[in-house]
């Protein structure tokens, strides 16, 4: 295959994208790849923010089905939208017998309910189109559970079920569906996290290291090219072998 032609496959031009979490760490990133690689990209947070010169960006409240439906009615107005990228995501850590109801629930809603709506809400115009890419964020902790992560696991376990049932239903009409599961990824998010549940990870990983945004950012961008065109229902791992060392 020529270098051309390799190009070719890994472009997203002309595609209208909706990433959620663009505002920072792992969102970002693939906010700014997926604009390199020639998308349209409509960046999505809870409040309005910077993004690359051309980037559309959009502040809604995901945690909400009323804000979700409003934005995708507008922005299929314009023009149907080609794929999506889950990547907004919260925590609110504490054991079970200490886990009140709000902190339960509002996990939920940020990083599970917001991606049910969404897949509601924008797949009838992908079946109609005959085309589609959805690409959810989940979690190595959604598959293995975590220790006081209770609510964020069973948020990023449910990503996977959803993922994979839209990927049986949607995948007559054209519309692949995949996840992502990252390890540990140095963010914002991570970054006030004790420095002891980094070097867990690092002793977890077999390369004895923890990822970048652009790490996961670039299986966003292959999970959504044509690179991938016969992969569906797949969880990919970013974790540096956390899972298997």
């Amino acid at each position: 295959m020529t270098r051309s032609a390799s190009d070719a496959l890994l472009s997203l031009e002309g595609r209208r994208i909706l990433v959620t979490g663009g505002a920072g760490g792992i969102g970002r990133a693939i906010v700014e790849q997926f604009d390199r690689f020639g998308a349209h990209v409509i960046s999505v947070d809870r409040e309005t923010h910077d993004a690359p010169h051309g980037v559309e960006v959009r502040a809604c409240d995901l945690a909400s089905s009323a804000a979700v439906r409003d934005l995708i009615a507008g922005l299929n107005e314009v023009d149907p939208l080609d794929g999506l990228v889950h990547s907004c995501g919260i925590t609110r850590d504490g054991f079970l017998s200490n886990l009140d109801d709000r902190s339960w629930s509002s996990v939920l809603a940020t990083n599970l309910d917001s991606a049910f709506w969404l897949l509601r809400e924008m797949s009838p115009s992908m079946r109609a189109s005959g085309r589609g890419t959805i690409v959810m964020l989940a979690s190595i902790n959604g598959e293995r559970g975590k220790k006081g992560q209770a609510n964020y696991a069973a948020s990023k376990a449910g990503l996977i079920g959803l993922m994979k049932s839209a990927a049986r239903e949607l995948g007559p009409f054209g519309v692949r569906a995949n996840a992502i599961a990252p390890g540990w990824i140095d963010t914002p998010m991570t970054a006030d996290v004790p420095s002891r549940f980094r070097e867990q990870a690092i002793r977890e990983s077999a390369l004895e290291r923890v990822g970048q945004p652009r790490d996961v950012a670039d299986a966003a961008l292959f999970l959504t090219s044509d690179w991938s065109r016969h992969i569906t229902g797949q969880v990919l791992r970013v974790d540096g072998g956390q899972l298997t060392a």
